[in-house]
């Protein structure tokens, strides 16, 4: 598939925050888009304004005319359900079918490729790659996980100011859900973590660890691997590890907390440079050192890169703060045992002499039940905890996998409740800090709970 050639585009769940990225870029390039999706959402409406068809009846009579034609591509994201009319339409005509991550892959392949990889931390690091080479006026692309709050959209097609290489400079989050990240031709990665997670798709966490092996392995033999000091991966390309500990190519030093905000002396190629950043957390400021790490390697003034991190606002549903007078709200994204103990424990550090309340909406029955007691673990380090049911989103309920389940497995005594009943409580008293933490649909309670504390 030669992506020059094309001119029309068929997304199947054309809704989601990776599909619509990439909806707009084959807008952008002047190519006709057509979409469905079960329902409207903020996505669709922004894609339908830039004036993108949308249909919302899965029917094969809406499937546009164009899908047999050789300058087309068909693209589906394996949330679709199997027994979707439009794909069933379209594989029983054995019309060439495309995820989202072989689209992903064939845009790398003519682009210079800034990839970010990791069970973690691979949204915020590339935004504030994304927001740093916007600071600094250098054109590129990039297809973001989430919405950045400073460019307030998570796909960027910046044309107007420097153009560093022949190619287009790509910034990409690598997701390794699925081995999608494999698809992707990095000049330069950066691999924030290798937790296990997924166990769903992977089965064991060796496999896990392998498959981001085998991502590194794909960076271009020219490039640089920025991985962090926990990941234990080898490059065959210029390799620059990263962290705290001062055995590293690049580490951060010295990190202080004044007037709410992280700062740190950032260490690399024998230079000291003090970044304060825009984005709270200990486990932000190691993104924050990979992504300076990145924009140096390919040639961007170091103090120009740290003036760009204090003015990042970070993304959508990191760390970010809902409510910040008297009373605290900080809604995070956090759906692994590891984000919500660095999420958790960065709010300590910053509000250490206050009680904090924690609602947590655990996300899939499997992951629950693979990480039990390390999501126990993190949980118990909350003053309080409020526990929402587990979240489903693509899979089937497994029996005896519950909020009581991980209730069970806690020494404090959560509050198993419901979004409404946390409502009624916060009503009746509001909590001093307040987090919201979770990947389902925990986001719906983010306004209510806004009104309540600006009431």
């Amino acid at each position: 598939m030669n992506l020059k050639h094309l001119k029309h585009a068929y997304f199947i769940g054309i809704g989601g925050i990776g599909m619509s990225a990439i909806a707009r870029y084959f807008n952008s390039i002047g190519m006709e888009v057509v979409g469905y999706d079960k329902t409207a959402n903020p996505f669709t409406k922004q894609l339908e304004s830039e004036g993108i068809a949308i249909h919302y009846e899965d029917n094969k009579k809406h499937i546009p005319s164009f899908v047999n034609s050789e300058e087309a591509i068909v693209i589906y994201t394996p949330a679709i359900p199997k027994d979707n009319k439009i794909l069933d339409f379209i594989v029983s005509n054995k019309i060439e079918l495309f995820k989202r991550a072989q689209v992903l892959g064939l845009i790398s392949q003519n682009s210079y490729t800034l990839a970010v990889a990791g069970t973690h931390g691979k949204t915020t690091t590339s935004s504030l790659v994304a927001h740093i080479l916007n600071e600094n006026n250098i054109n590129f692309t990039a297809f973001l996980g989430g919405i950045s709050t400073n460019l307030k959209s998570n796909y960027i097609h910046k044309t107007d100011g420097i153009q560093l290489f022949d190619k287009t400079i790509m910034v990409v989050e690598a997701d390794e859900y699925d081995r999608s990240f494999l698809q992707l031709q990095p000049d330069v990665a950066i691999v924030t973590s290798t937790d296990a997670d997924h166990l769903d798709i992977y089965g064991e966490a060796n496999k896990v660890k392998e498959s981001f092996q085998d991502f590194v392995n794909l960076i271009n033999k020219n490039g640089v691997a920025i991985l962090n000091e926990k990941t234990d991966l080898t490059a065959n390309c210029e390799q620059i590890n990263y962290g705290f500990d001062k055995e590293n190519e690049a580490f951060a030093a010295d990190v202080k907390i004044v007037d709410f905000q992280f700062g740190f002396d950032f260490c690399f190629e024998d230079k000291r440079t003090h970044v304060i950043n825009g984005l709270p957390g200990f486990h932000n400021i190691e993104n924050a050192t990979s992504a300076i790490v990145m924009c140096q390697k390919i040639g961007l003034s170091l103090d120009k890169i740290a003036n760009s991190c204090k003015t990042f606002l970070g993304v959508k549903r990191r760390f970010e703060y809902i409510v910040n007078k008297e009373y605290i709200v900080i809604d995070d994204y956090a759906h692994h045992p590891t984000e919500l103990e660095s999420f958790i424990k960065s709010v300590k550090e910053l509000y250490p002499k206050k009680q904090i309340t924690g609602i947590f909406q655990p996300h899939l029955f499997s992951r629950t039940r693979d990480f039990a007691d390390d999501f126990a673990s993190a949980l118990d380090m909350l003053d309080n905890c409020w526990l929402m049911d587990i979240y489903p989103a693509r899979e089937q309920p497994i029996e005896g996998i519950n909020a009581e389940f991980l209730a069970f497995k806690m020494n404090k005594t959560p509050l198993i409740t419901v979004g409404v009943n946390i409502l009624k409580h916060l009503k009746e008293r509001k909590p001093e800090v307040l987090l919201i933490m979770g990947a389902g649909d925990i986001d719906q309670l983010i306004q209510p709970i806004r009104e309540i504390y600006n009431a």
